[in-house]
């Protein structure tokens, strides 16, 4: 049986027995035999730009800073010469407060810009399009390889995606190695907090990998074009608008990824075939499991 990777070679691992990100909930079985399982916790996270109250998003609590910055930076509500000046959170008042040293166009839009969530959500999206406009991501080769022992490595490393379910993962990688992996509820959050992360660190995208266990959106093709990653690889499937954006900009944009199969919708001439399917093992059944859940 393969052993579980080292997470002590992460930048950032998952911390599944973290005591604020599970609780343990009683309940019974299918044959009425009580059962205890550890569910994920949801808490409520607002995001204020300045003074400007933008979002506040349900989240599993950890690493609120990251979340704020990368949530900003990837609805192109921070401009990338937009300087940060600080990043609060108020744990007691659940609430994030980056501050810039200009006023930054956003907070003015939605001042004058009574709000729905339906409002709210078209605002974001609308100007997270803007935002693709003349954008090219670097042409990186990838190595069908790297993909393989991504998969073996992400999917048997200790996470609340294996412990609990119901969570999604998003790891940041280059080349066949895992760097930063984040988990939340949504797997917009994850990809933020990842986004933040680079922000705050000063971590260029053109070199990097990302994978998720969410579907492939057109939401998630554009948060990873504007984080300046040219790769972007699922356990999950596609949906047309997010392969036709993946086009348009250059992405290689891999899914339905899992043990020895996946597919390529866009970048495949980028792609360099190292590997030998036959020879690489099929998931282990827990992985499988829990991926099925999330």
């Amino acid at each position: 049986m393969p052993t579980a990777p080292d997470a002590s070679r992460y930048l950032i691992a998952p911390d599944p027995s973290a005591p604020r990100l599970t609780r343990v909930v009683r309940g019974v079985d299918h044959a009425g035999q009580p059962q205890e399982i550890s569910v994920v916790e949801e808490r409520p996270l607002t995001i204020f730009l300045n003074a400007q109250e933008i979002v506040t998003a349900m989240t599993i609590g950890d690493y609120p800073e990251y979340l704020a910055l990368g949530f900003l930076r990837n609805q192109a509500m921070l401009a990338p010469d937009d300087v940060v000046t600080g990043v609060e959170y108020d744990e007691d008042l659940e609430v994030v407060v980056v501050r810039t040293a200009r006023q930054t166009s956003h907070e003015d839009k939605l001042k004058k810009k009574t709000r729905t969530s339906g409002c709210a959500v078209g605002t974001v999206f609308g100007d997270m399009m803007e935002g693709l406009e003349g954008l090219t991501l670097p042409q990186a080769r990838l190595r069908s390889s790297w993909l393989y022992a991504l998969s073996a490595q992400i999917n048997t490393t200790p996470s609340l995606y294996l412990e609990a379910g119901a969570i999604h993962g998003t790891v940041l990688c280059e080349e066949d190695r895992p760097l930063v992996y984040m988990e939340d509820v949504g797997r917009h959050n994850a990809v933020d907090k990842i986004a933040g992360w680079m922000l705050q660190e000063g971590v260029s995208g053109a070199d990097k990998i990302l994978y998720t266990t969410g579907r492939l959106t057109s939401e998630m093709v554009i948060k990873t074009a504007h984080m300046g990653i040219p790769v972007l690889a699922s356990r999950s499937g596609f949906t047309a608008w997010g392969v036709e954006i993946a086009r348009q900009v250059g992405l290689t944009l891999i899914g339905r990824m899992r043990g020895k199969r996946f597919v390529c919708l866009s970048g495949e001439e980028r792609i360099t075939w190292d590997a030998d399917p036959d020879a690489v093992p099929d998931e282990p059944r827990k992985s499988r499991r829990k991926g099925a859940e999330a």
